[in-house]
């Protein structure tokens, strides 16, 4: 497979009156053309300072690229200038915000905001530009979408603005598409027909996304891998089906947990994770998660585990710990699938 984005060793800071916030802590990952990558975590996790970089969008200051390289087809898109960034951003990387409502300008209309990027990297006219607008909106399911083009944005629900954008962010077929918390607004029913909409674009363009979202349900549904961050690391990265039946991280375990069985025989007090997130201001030494772990070691709280191989047998599935979470479940009874 194609490689499309590689990050090496990113870490992102942000200066603050309480000191030097560390966000995002020797991040290393690959995606490769056509896949979906899931990204979950706590808020704080580093998720969307992530995208945010990979976009260009970071606000500086108090941001601030401490070291990396964020390698798109090839490119360091931490070593291009504004001008450069400009042609890349919307044209080969498109963005969805997490709030449409706030993320589309109140005083123009839907057709102004959708055409400002079809022409800057299209080249198209106003007629052209308006003809690709309304087919836009079309295949996301706007109804009358060349009447809509002339409204305003507090004229659209919140689930035809999240369509909006979403047109928005692949009007000009974009190799990678990023969505941050995209459904997070969203009753069940409209997000559902979100998800379709995004797997749809996908088949139909072979668009590369990454998907950002607190809801592993969502996760579940699209991701073909998936990656766990907390207090700005990888804990856990690899096939979403390994993740979801055989986690390795104790943080990952945790979330599964805190998750509602439907159709459960008997009812059960959801797994509430002890502890508070890290203060990223002040981070501890070791593991990050190694003060909220009832299964750390006194090297969790001594070293950083690097993120490797799991299991040989599946490949990609990686973990960052210093513990075998698989022996402690079974030596405790519990059932692995």
């Amino acid at each position: 497979m194609t490689v499309l984005l590689d990050i090496r060793q990113l870490r992102i800071a942000f200066d603050t009156p309480q000191g030097v916030l560390h966000a995002v802590n020797d991040l290393s990952y690959t995606v490769t053309e056509g896949e979906t990558l899931g990204i979950v975590g706590e808020s704080g996790s580093g998720k969307t300072v992530q995208a945010l970089a990979i976009a260009g969008l970071l606000p500086s200051p108090p941001a601030r690229i401490v070291s990396g390289q964020i390698l798109f087809r090839g490119r360091d898109l931490l070593a291009m200038d504004e001008r450069q960034l400009r042609a890349v951003r919307g044209a080969e990387i498109g963005f969805v915000f997490q709030d449409p409502m706030t993320a589309l300008n109140p005083v123009l209309t839907i057709g102004r905001q959708m055409t400002e990027g079809l022409r800057h990297h299209e080249g198209l006219g106003t007629s052209a530009a308006r003809q690709r607008a309304t087919e836009l909106l079309e295949i996301v399911g706007i109804p009358d979408p060349r009447g809509r083009l002339d409204q305003y944005p507090h004229q659209f629900s919140g689930g035809m603005r999240q369509r909006v954008m979403i047109a928005i962010g692949v009007a000009c077929n974009p190799r990678l598409l990023i969505a941050d918390e995209a459904t997070t607004a969203l009753d069940v029913t409209v997000q559902a027909q979100v998800l379709d909409l995004v797997a749809d674009l996908k088949k139909r363009w072979g668009t590369t996304v990454i998907w950002i979202t607190h809801d592993m349900g969502v996760v579940a549904r699209i991701a073909d891998t998936v990656q766990v961050m907390y207090g700005g690391r990888i804990m856990e990265r690899g096939p979403a089906e390994a993740i979801f039946h055989d986690p390795r991280s104790a943080y990952t375990w945790g979330l599964l947990r805190a998750l509602p069985l439907a159709g459960a025989g008997t009812a059960r007090r959801l797994y509430q994770i002890p502890g508070q997130p890290p203060r990223m201001t002040a981070p501890t030494p070791g593991d990050p998660f190694a003060p909220r772990n009832p299964f750390a070691t006194r090297r969790c709280h001594q070293e950083v585990p690097p993120l490797r191989d799991a299991e040989a047998s599946v490949p990609g599935h990686q973990v960052a710990a210093w513990y075998d979470l698989r022996a402690i479940r079974r030596a405790a009874g519990e059932a692995i699938a």
